[in-house]
């Protein structure tokens, strides 16, 4: 993570002290209890569960106007119907919400903006005291977007950059405009400034791929002449990388795999029997579905609907309790798990 200006420290500063904001005794009380009874089931080996989620991410819309090649959405492999979540059905998850959980993240698949109810969504969602932040390719923030998303109060968002030229941004973004993006990233940044407001937290996210891992000095140059707050550079994640993918960057340090002896590409993670986000948190699909975390794209493991029962009934239900027993005993055999780096 780069902080890109003493602006962008001062509001990250702010950012962090948002989190802490948003802490009551309660929520105190259940970080505890997470905390404590994922080690004890860690070192036992046995599901022993204890309070509610810490994070939720809820998915406003599953479909995208971008087609990026290891993207389920923009390659078009996802197997879930596309649809958008409604302002009454988001209402109904909110309120079911555990209000022991603090953070909340309005992206899952898909672009989010896509969903026009995005606004009230976290104008709802700051109701509760929620820390919210959401994650977009750039391509809908015109000026009066960008206005409504600084006056939604939301509190950080997260802007796929991922090049520095037109020519290597299109390498990879299929159907996009890097042009377009760069405007929405000032259009943002413009309107934080003419509101004089703090927030959001922008944070400029750039995936490492081989066509573009040249471009990372000059990102952090582009990123700094945007005014943005943070550049984060992060490791892609392959669907298909047993033999080599030709989007797998050479640079090892943003590289989530490693060359064997026989020529095959194998996750650097351990995949250790133990994983905190299914102890901290979920993932809740367009339609309602609770799955147990951002890897499970086809929600193929869903522990129920949030739609139909209350959260507790699914956090602690049948299908969560087996799934966690399993990521305790043998995390490596659970298709989700093979490219995760928690």
């Amino acid at each position: 993570m780069k902080i890109l200006s003493f602006k962008g420290f001062c509001n990250l500063l702010s950012y962090y002290r948002r989190i802490l904001s948003t802490l009551s005794f309660r929520r105190i009380g259940n970080i505890l209890k997470l905390k404590a009874s994922f080690w004890i089931s860690a070192l036992l080996g046995k599901n022993i569960h204890r309070g509610k989620p810490l994070s939720v991410s809820i998915e406003p819309v599953n479909y995208c106007n971008l087609h990026c090649q290891e993207c389920p959405v923009g390659s078009g492999k996802l197997t879930r119907k596309p649809g958008r979540m409604d302002i009454k059905n988001f209402k109904i998850i909110l309120e079911k919400l555990p209000r022991e959980t603090l953070y909340l993240t309005l992206y899952f698949q898909g672009e989010p903006y896509l969903n026009t109810l995005i606004f009230e969504m976290i104008k709802q969602a700051k109701k509760q005291k929620l820390f919210v932040s959401t994650s977009t390719n750039g391509h809908f923030l015109d000026p009066e977007n960008a206005e409504k998303t600084v006056v939604s109060d939301i509190d950080e968002v997260i802007i796929s950059l991922d090049a520095s030229t037109p020519e290597s941004y299109l390498k990879y973004r299929i159907g996009g405009d890097f042009n377009k993006l760069i405007q929405g990233i000032q259009n943002l940044v413009d309107a934080r400034n003419s509101l004089k407001s703090a927030t959001p937290l922008i944070r400029l996210q750039f995936i490492v791929f081989s066509h573009n891992q040249n471009d990372l000095k000059h990102a952090v140059s582009l990123s700094k002449k945007l005014k943005a707050d943070i550049l984060e550079f992060k490791s892609a994640q392959h669907y298909d990388f047993e033999d080599g993918n030709p989007f797998m960057t050479s640079l090892d340090k943003y590289s989530r795999y490693r060359k064997t002896k026989d020529g095959k590409y194998i996750i650097k993670n351990a995949l250790r029997n133990r994983c905190y986000r299914m102890w901290s948190s979920c993932v809740i699909t367009w339609d309602g579905n609770i799955i147990p975390c951002c890897y499970d794209k086809d929600a193929q493991y869903s522990y129920g609907n949030l739609l139909y029962n209350d959260f507790s009934t699914i956090w602690n239900g049948e299908k969560s309790n087996a799934f966690r027993k399993k990521i305790l005993t043998a995390r490596k055999d659970q298709e989700i798990c093979r490219n995760c780096t928690e």
